[in-house]
C-alpha cells in the first residue's frame, strides 16, 4: 500500500512539474462504451499529424487507458478531452459522443470547425457539469436546447474575436432565457459572445439566475451599461472580466462589497468618472485590470499592508497624482502597468522593496527625479520608464543584480551621466533603448559579445562620443543598431558592420563618423532600414542586392553626379523612404521608373529641367530647393494620395497645372518662391477641404483670388505674399474658420478693411502690407476678437490717418515668413510624418542644436550670420525631412 501511494505521489509530481495530462483509470473499459468512442473517431475529420489523443486510439486497447479518456470504476467513460485535436468537422455525425450518457466533463476546445451551429444534440449529455466549447471554430446561434443541460458547473463558449466579429450569439433565446435553468453554474465563460444587451438586462439575468456564480467572464459581448448595482447580489463572486464592452459609465463602487474578489478586469470598456478608491483595498483583489479607458479618472490611495495585490494595470487612462510611497507594501506584486497616465512626481523608492516584481512599465508619465533603486527586484524582466522627466545618472550597481533583465526602455528622459558597463552585460537582455537622453562619455565594450543575445540597441539622441566599440559588431543576435545623432567619431569599415547577418535596421546619422564605402562594398542582407545622413559619403553605396531594403535615407552627404536608375529597383522594388536631399546631385540617370515609393525627398540639391513625376503612391513628395525649371501639365494625375507636395525655391515657370486640383488628400501644397505665373485655378480654391497649407508666395501670379473658398475649407495658412495678385479680399475666405496664417502682403489688392475676418477667431499672423487698402482700420459694429494674433502688419498700406495700427515686434515680410514656417509647417509636419515611421525636428529643436553645434565648434558667428548663413548647419545639427526656411536666396538655392 506504501510502494502505491509512493508511485501515486510520483506521478503527481512529474505531471506538475512537466504539465504532462494524467488521466486516473479506474475500470476497466465497457464493449459498448469503446465501440461509441471509436464511432466518435470515424465519424469526425481530423488531422492524424496533429492529433495528440484521437490519433492513438487503438480498438485492440482498453479504452479507458485512451489518452483524453477517463472512466469511472464501473468502466463508464466520464471525462472525454479533445480540445486541441484539429477536428474540422463531422462532429453533428458523432451519435456515439451524443450517447455516452454517464459523460459529465466534455472539452471540444481549440478545434477548427469551420463556423458550424454547434450541435443541439449535445442537450442529450445531461449528465454533464463540465462544457468546453471555446473557439473551436462555432459560429451562429447558441442552440437553446444548451439550457437543457442542469446539472452544468463550468460552461465555456467563449471564443477569441477580431475587429469586433463575433462568431456565436444569443438572440434567441437571449441571455436571460439561455440562464434560466443553469442553477448551478459557479464558472461563465461568454468571452467573444454577441449578447447585445443593456446593463440593468445583463446585470439582473446574471443576479437572479446565478446565484453560485464565481466566475465571470464576458468580454467582448457588445454589453452596454452602466454596471447595474444588482450585481452586487453576486456574492460568490471570484473573478470578473468584462473587457472591451462599452459600458460607457463609472465603476459602481459595489465592486468593493466582494469578499472574494480575486481578479476584476475591466479594460477598454469607455469606463468614465473616478474609479472608487475602496477597491484598491479589497484584501483578497490579487489582479486589478483598468486598461485603455482615457475617461477614467483616479489616484492611488495607500495601500494597506494586508493586500495581495499581484498585477495592476491601468495603462493608457486618466488615473494621476503621485505613485504613493505605500505602493512597496504590496509584497506579492509582481506586475505594474500605469503607462500613458498622467501621474507625477518622483518615483518611490519603496519600489525597491517589490522583490517579486517581474514586469515594470511607468511609461509616458510626468514622473520626475532619478531612476529608482530596482536591486532587489532580482526577477525582473521587462523595465520601461521611456517618455518621462527623469533624471540623474543610472546606478552602476543596481543591473548587477538584475540577471533576467529582458528588456529595457529608459527612451527620452533626461538621464545624464556614463552608461554602465553591467547594463551591456546582461546575459539574458535583448533590448536596450536608451534614446534621447544626455548621456555621455563613451560607450563601454561589451564583456562577452558572442554570449549575447542582444537583439535590439538604440542610443540615438545622447551625447556619446569616441569611436563605436568594436564589440557591438560581434554581437550575432544584433537585428537593430541605432546610434544617430551623438558624437562619435571615427570611420566605420563596412566589413564590420557585414558581420551582423541579422542586421535589419541600421541608423549611423549625424555623428562625426565616416563611413567607408566603395562600389564592392555590402550591407548585411536582412537590412530593412539604413541611414546614414550626414556621414561623409561622396558616393551612393552598391544597394542593388539588398532585397528586403524599404527605407533609405542618405541625405546630408557630399554624393554628386547622377541619381542612379538602379535605386528605384532596390528591395526588389519595394522600396518606400527615400531621402537624398542636401546632397550636390545634379540630375537622374534614364530611364527611371519612381515606383512604389510613399515618401520621396531630393530637396536641398542641384537638380534641373522637369520636375520628375511622383510614383502614384507617394504620400509625401519635396522638390524644393533643387534648379527645376518647368512642371509637369498633368502632375496632379500622380499625386491621387499624396498629402504633402512641395516644389518651392526652384525656378519654375508657366502656369500652375490646374491637375493639381485632383489631389484630393493634399494637405501642404508649397510653390512658393519660383517664376509662376497666370492666374490661382479657381479649382484649387473650390477643392481645397483637406488643404491645410497653401503657400504661393514670391511668385508672378496676376488676376483675382477666386471667392469660391468652400464652406468646409481647412486651410491654416494661406500666403499670397510677393504676387501681383488684384482685386478685393474674397467674402467666403470667411469659411476658413481656421485660419492662423493669412499674408495678402506685396500684392495689388484694392479694398478696404476686410472687417468679417473678425469671425476668425484663430488668426496668428495677418499680413495686409503694400497693397491698396484704405479706410480705417477699426470695425466696432463686428463681433468677434482675434485673440490668439501674435503678428498684425499693415505697414505701407493706405489706410486713413487717425486708424489704429499694430505693429507686431516682427514687422519685416521675411520674419513673419520665418514665424509661420517654424509653427504651422513644423505643426503639419508633426502630425504628418509619425504617421510613415518619420521622425521631424522643429525649427526650435534645431535652432537649439544648430547653437549648441556652433558652440561645440567655437565659431564667433554673430546673430545677424547665424540668421542669414545657418540654414545648412541647422540641417546637419540634426533635421530629418522637410525643414522648411524662409528668405532662401535664390542665388544660393540648390546648393547641397
Amino acid at each position: 500500500m506504501r510502494n502505491l501511494l509512493s508511485w501515486l505521489l510520483l506521478i503527481f509530481f512529474l505531471a506538475n512539474c512537466f504539465r504532462i495530462s494524467v488521466v486516473l483509470v479506474s475500470g476497466q473499459c465497457q464493449s459498448d462504451q469503446q465501440s461509441l468512442l471509436l464511432q466518435l473517431k470515424n465519424s469526425v475529420v481530423f488531422n492524424s499529424n496533429s492529433s495528440v489523443n484521437l490519433a492513438h486510439w487503438d480498438q485492440n486497447t482498453d479504452c479507458c487507458n485512451w489518452s483524453g479518456v477517463d472512466c469511472d470504476d464501473a468502466g463508464h467513460v466520464i471525462g472525454l478531452n479533445l480540445s486541441n485535436e484539429s477536428i474540422s468537422g463531422g462532429i453533428e455525425n458523432a451519435t456515439g459522443l451524443f450517447a455516452l450518457q454517464n459523460l459529465n466533463s466534455l472539452n471540444l476546445a481549440y478545434n477548427r470547425f469551420n463556423a458550424i451551429q454547434i450541435p443541439s444534440r449535445l442537450a442529450n449529455l445531461t449528465n454533464l457539469t463540465y462544457l468546453n466549447l471555446s473557439n473551436a471554430g462555432f459560429a451562429g446561434q447558441i442552440p437553446s436546447s444548451i439550457s437543457g443541460m442542469t446539472k452544468l458547473v463550468t460552461l465555456d463558449l467563449s471564443s477569441l474575436t477580431f475587429v469586433g466579429d463575433s462568431l456565436l450569439k444569443l438572440e434567441n433565446p437571449n441571455l436571460s432565457t439561455f440562464l434560466q435553468n443553469f442553477t448551478e453554474i459557479r464558472e461563465l465563460y461568454l468571452d467573444g459572445v454577441n449578447i447585445s444587451a443593456h446593463g440593468n438586462e445583463w446585470c439582473q439575468a446574471l443576479s437572479s439566475l446565478l446565484p453560485n456564480l464565481q466566475v465571470l467572464s464576458m468580454s467582448s459581448c457588445f454589453l452596454s451599461g452602466p454596471i447595474d448595482l444588482s450585481l452586487g447580489n453576486l456574492q460568490s463572486l471570484s473573478v470578473i472580466r468584462l473587457n472591451q464592452n462599452n459600458l460607457s459609465s463609472p465603476v459602481p463602487g459595489i465592486l468593493a462589497k466582494f469578499s472574494n474578489l480575486t481578479s476584476l478586469h475591466l479594460s477598454n470598456c469607455e469606463l468614465q468618472g473616478t474609479f472608487p478608491e475602496q477597491i484598491f483595498k479589497v484584501p483578497t483583489l490579487e489582479t486589478l485590470e483598468l486598461s485603455h479607458n482615457n475617461l477614467l479618472q483616479g489616484s492611488l490611495p495607500d495601500f494597506p499592508r494586508n493586500n495581495s495585490l499581484r498585477s495592476l494595470m491601468l495603462q493608457e487612462t486618466s488615473f494621476s497624482g503621485p505613485l504613493p510611497y505605500s505602493i512597496g507594501e504590496l509584497k506579492s506584486l509582481s506586475r505594474i502597468e500605469l503607462a500613458s497616465c498622467n501621474f507625477t512626481g518622483p518615483i518611490p523608492t519603496s519600489l525597491a522593496n517589490l522583490t517579486q516584481l517581474v514586469y515594470l512599465d511607468l511609461s509616458s508619465n510626468n514622473f520626475t527625479g532619478p531612476v529608482p533603486p530596482l536591486h532587489m527586484s532580482k526577477n525582473l524582466s521587462y523595465l520601461d520608464l521611456s517618455q518621462n522627466h527623469l533624471t540623474g545618472a543610472i546606478s552602476f550597481t543596481d543591473w548587477k543584480q538584475l540577471l533576467y533583465l529582458v528588456y529595457v526602455d529608459l527612451w527620452n528622459n533626461s538621464l545624464e551621466g556614463k552608461i554602465p558597463s553591467s547594463l551591456f552585460s546582461r546575459p539574458l537582455l535583448k533590448q536596450l533603448q536608451l534614446a534621447n537622453n544626455q548621456f555621455e562619455g563613451q560607450v563601454p565594450e561589451f564583456l562577452n559579445p558572442s554570449n549575447s543575445v542582444l537583439e535590439t540597441l538604440d542610443l540615438t539622441g545622447n551625447r556619446l562620443e569616441g569611436h563605436i566599440p568594436m564589440s557591438i559588431f560581434e554581437l550575432k543576435h544584433l537585428s537593430i543598431l541605432l546610434l544617430s545623432s551623438n558624437k562619435f567619431n571615427g570611420t566605420v569599415q563596412l566589413d564590420k558592420v557585414q558581420k551582423l547577418s541579422n542586421l535589419t535596421r541600421l541608423d549611423f546619422s549625424y555623428n562625426s563618423l565616416v563611413v567607408n564605402v566603395s562600389s564592392g562594398s555590402s550591407f548585411p542582407p536582412k537590412i530593412s532600414t539604413l541611414k546614414l545622413a550626414s556621414c561623409k559619403l561622396s558616393m551612393i553605396p552598391d544597394l542593388k542586392n539588398q532585397t528586403n531594403l524599404y527605407q533609405l535615407d542618405l541625405s546630408d552627404n557630399q554624393i554628386s553626379g547622377e541619381i542612379p536608375n538602379w535605386i528605384w529597383g532596390v528591395g526588389n522594388g519595394n522600396l518606400i523612404h527615400l531621402n537624398l536631399s542636401h546632397n550636390l546631385l545634379a540630375g537622374l540617370q534614364e530611364p527611371f521608373n519612381l515606383s512604389n515609393l510613399s515618401v520621396l525627398d531630393l530637396h536641398f540639391n542641384k537638380l534641373q529641367g522637369e520636375i520628375p513625376k511622383p510614383p502614384e503612391s507617394a504620400i509625401y513628395v519635396d522638390y524644393s530647393c533643387n534648379f527645376f525649371s518647368s512642371i509637369p501639365a498633368d502632375i496632379g494625375t500622380f499625386l491621387p494620395v499624396t498629402v504633402f507636395f512641395s516644389v518651392s525655391n526652384n525656378s519654375l515657370t508657366g502656369v500652375i497645372p490646374e491637375t493639381i486640383c485632383n489631389s484630393a488628400y493634399l494637405q501642404v501644397l508649397d510653390l512658393s518662391d519660383n517664376n509662376l505665373n497666370g492666374t490661382i485655378p479657381t479649382c484649387l480654391i473650390q477643392k481645397i477641404e483637406n488643404l491645410g497649407v497653401l503657400n504661393l508666395r514670391r511668385n508672378n501670379l496676376i488676376g483675382t483670388i477666386p471667392d469660391a473658398f468652400p464652406g468646409n475649407c481647412g486651410l491654416q495658412t494661406l500666403n499670397l505674399n510677393g504676387n501681383q495678385v488684384e482685386g478685393s479680399v474674397p467674402k467666403s475666405l470667411a469659411n476658413c474658420t481656421t485660419l492662423e496664417v493669412l499674408d495678402l502682403g506685396n500684392n495689388q489688392i484694392t479694398d478696404n478693411f476686410p472687417c468679417w475676418l473678425k469671425e476668425i477667431s484663430s488668426f496668428r499672423v495677418l499680413v495686409l502690407r503694400s497693397n491698396k487698402f484704405y479706410g480705417k482700420i477699426g470695425c466696432p459694429e463686428i463681433q468677434g476678437s482675434w485673440s490668439m494674433l501674435q503678428i498684425f502688419i499693415v505697414i505701407g498700406i493706405a489706410f486713413g490717418i487717425g486708424s489704429a495700427v499694430v505693429v507686431a515686434p516682427l514687422m519685416f515680410s521675411d520674419k513673419v515668413n520665418q514665424w509661420y514656417d517654424d509653427h504651422i509647417i513644423d505643426e503639419f509636419l508633426m502630425m504628418i510624418l509619425p504617421m510613415f515611421g518619420l521622425m521631424y525636428k522643429t525649427s526650435h529643436q534645431r535652432r537649439i542644436e544648430a547653437e549648441e553645434y556652433f558652440e561645440d565648434e567655437k565659431t564667433d558667428e554673430d546673430d545677424v550670420d547665424f540668421d542669414e548663413n545657418a540654414n545648412q548647419r541647422i540641417s546637419r545639427a540634426g533635421w530629418q525631412l522637410a525643414p522648411y526656411w524662409a528668405g532662401i536666396p535664390r542665388n544660393k538655392r540648390g546648393q547641397g
